[in-house]
């Protein structure tokens, strides 16, 4: 599988860690009333999905930098690539 670094160009995945659900990248409030269930949930319950979902995968084997990584997950076929520091940036929302 190829991705598309946004900086380096067609990389190898096998450069890459996927680390999982791109939505950890939303931290809870930790002075919200409810922060022990939902750092919970945060950490524990994540979904599985079949088709598109975005992931968080690190270029262990070249810049270091952390990707969101949209894919649809029965077919690996890559939708999109984008640096994880312009999602966040972006609220969440690319």
């Amino acid at each position: 599988m190829i991705i598309e670094h946004p900086l380096l160009g067609p990389r190898d995945s096998q450069e890459f860690t996927c680390l999982g659900d791109a939505s950890l990248l939303q931290r809870p409030d930790a002075s919200a009333d409810d922060a022990a269930e939902t750092f919970f949930d945060y950490q524990y319950l994540r979904d599985n999905p079949a088709g598109t979902h975005r992931e968080l995968w690190y270029h262990e084997m070249g810049d270091r930098s952390w990707l969101v990584v949209t894919r649809d997950t029965a077919t690996h076929e890559i939708l999109a690539v984008e640096l994880a520091s312009d999602v966040v940036t972006a609220g969440g929302r690319s």
